[in-house]
């Protein structure tokens, strides 16, 4: 079977399962998003590399490229922002980096592009939640562009980044989890509609594409280097699909083949050789490990690693 016809086979199986559970919370929300997106504009690329320039291994990631609506050094920037240091993770900047995420996904095309609509979903969820919390419209997960605009250094990009978020019962993964927890909203039996069992659906995703780009992002010292679609099907293997039905994995993993290949991602974060790719990537993957490590652990600590 050629890569189109594959690729063919991949989008109507895809279309056939979407029904079923994706981040095994299955599509039980609408796609429309409720609340406007998240951009910030050109402000965080000078603040990613402004951060991480001095001691940085590698080139320099670039701050723009042109004609990509996915851009490498936003999301970067939305990471670093993201952990505090008490071991939290902001909200805002964690919502900001799924925005980024899932123009990534996008990207790839219409069978990622698919799943990226779930995490779309989930995200305004969180969202929507922190509205209806706090009852202020300024409490929104959105864009906070004025305390952004007033970062000059490392340090203090972390602390009015860490000053800037909302004060509310939603402005973080620890404060979203004592309230909820405090409120009644999670339910460690049946499905709810709150906040924590949100995270957790996206948060097991994380773990899938911090996995992946990993993999991208290797360089064998000896031997071929394998293709995305193979390294995406491991990754999924070795994450995700732990909490999928049989038949969605089986769709998942015939989707993936429609993965476009190597070059693509060359150009997708302005790159011109795989070591350029490995430094990029790799400065992605490990900026997503330390906020997937906190939620986990925060997660963990409260027992809601396992949320139905």
């Amino acid at each position: 079977m050629g890569v189109k016809s594959k690729a063919a086979v991949a989008i109507l199986v895809l279309l056939l399962f979407l029904g079923s559970l994706w981040l095994q919370g299955s599509l039980d929300y609408h796609w429309d998003s409720c609340l406007k997106g998240y951009n910030q504009g050109n402000t965080l690329h000078q603040l990613y590399n402004s951060s991480v320039a001095d001691g940085a291994e590698g080139p320099q990631v670039r701050e723009g490229c042109p004609g990509q609506t996915f851009q490498v050094s936003l999301l970067l920037s939305h990471l670093l922002a993201a952990p505090t240091s008490t071991s939290d993770v902001l909200l805002q900047p964690y919502l900001s980096s799924w925005d980024e995420l899932v123009r990534f996904m996008e990207a790839l095309g219409p069978v990622v592009g698919i799943i990226s609509k779930e995490i779309k979903t989930k995200t305004s969820i969180i969202r929507q939640l922190a509205l209806l919390a706090d009852g202020n419209p300024e409490a929104e997960l959105g864009p906070d562009i004025h305390s952004v605009n007033s970062v000059s250094t490392e340090a203090g990009a972390k602390n009015n980044q860490e000053a800037s978020q909302p004060t509310g019962a939603y402005h973080s993964v620890r404060s979203m989890i004592w309230i909820e927890r405090n409120r009644g909203v999670v339910d460690f039996h049946h499905q709810t509609d709150s906040g924590c069992r949100t995270l957790l659906r996206l948060h097991r995703a994380l773990q899938w594409l911090q996995l992946f780009l990993e993999k991208l992002a290797e360089t064998p010292a000896a031997g071929r280097l394998r293709s995305p679609s193979e390294l995406c099907r491991e990754a999924y293997q070795s994450t995700l699909a732990h909490h999928h039905t049989w038949f969605v994995r089986t769709a998942a993993e015939l989707a993936f083949t429609a993965m476009p290949e190597r070059g693509f991602f060359f150009r997708l974060v302005c790159v011109q050789s795989q070591e350029e790719l490995s430094s990029t990537l790799t400065r992605v993957a490990q900026a997503i490990g330390e906020v997937y490590d906190r939620t986990q652990k925060a997660l963990e600590e409260n027992g809601m690693l396992n949320l139905p």
